[in-house]
């Protein structure tokens, strides 16, 4: 993700999956990216990335960042207990059902994580970009370490071979929650690995070779199978107008 000027590359991260009420979720994307954007941004976090997801109508996925949890504390705090929520809030909770689906995560020591620039956020009524984002989230037991050493160690490198390089790989960050206002998924092992592409056709032949790269399909695929609690989620996102990461 290419920036004209400083990056910026949040330590701590939300993924946040929202379920919204049927066929609101334009509604929620609109309001959002007017007035839910330079309004966090002001309180000292980032705002990410948003996102439809392409295989739900009612899902909204988006993801924001911080310098680390204190800050994450003192941003959320101004944020909701501000007026920008005390005025917009209640429209935005009347489009969801469900906006507890939340994971804290961090970059892996080997990863910088996202590398975003603020100054190329399209304004609202732009055109939209024209990309396909795969989020790929693989779940492991808690407190082990095997399978994120699998995923960073072994898969990323055959994923940078095979095609474009992942430009985000996380894993869960285990510190206690400082706005528990706010959930967020606990007792999870989660790495979570980010790629960007100029269409689903371009994700399906990445894929494609990387899964049949003869180190992943006789070794590194079936030790990741081994060392999972379930199966991995893909999510297969369309980023909106005013999305960072695109």
């Amino acid at each position: 993700m290419p920036g004209t000027g400083p990056a910026v590359r949040p330590a701590v991260i939300e993924l946040r999956q929202y379920t919204l009420r049927p066929g609101r979720r334009d509604e929620l994307i609109e309001l959002f990216d007017r007035e839910f954007v330079e309004t966090q941004e002001a309180t000292g976090m980032i705002v990410l990335g948003q996102f439809r997801d392409l295989d739900d109508p009612d899902r909204f996925v988006w993801l924001r960042g911080f310098t680390d949890m204190e800050a994450r504390r003192e941003a959320l705090s101004a944020f909701y207990g501000g007026p920008v929520w005390a005025a917009h809030g209640p429209q935005a909770n009347a489009t969801m059902v469900d906006s507890d689906n939340v994971l804290l995560l961090r970059p892996l020591p080997a990863w910088r994580g996202f590398g975003v620039t603020p100054s190329e956020r399209r304004q609202p009524g732009a055109t939209a970009p024209d990309r396909f984002v795969a989020a790929t989230l693989w779940h492991f037991p808690p407190h082990t370490h095997n399978g994120i050493e699998l995923i960073q160690d072994g898969l990323v490198p055959l994923l940078r071979q095979t095609g474009p390089a992942p430009f985000a790989v996380l894993t869960t960050e285990t510190a206690a929650n400082t706005f528990p206002r706010l959930p967020v998924r606990t007792g999870e092992n989660v790495v979570a690995v980010f790629n960007s592409y100029p269409d689903e056709n371009a994700h399906r032949r990445h894929l494609a070779d990387a899964m049949a790269h003869p180190l992943v399909r006789n070794g590194i695929l079936p030790d990741i199978e081994r060392a999972q609690t379930a199966a991995p989620r893909l999510l297969r996102l369309a980023p909106t107008v005013r999305s960072l990461i695109r």
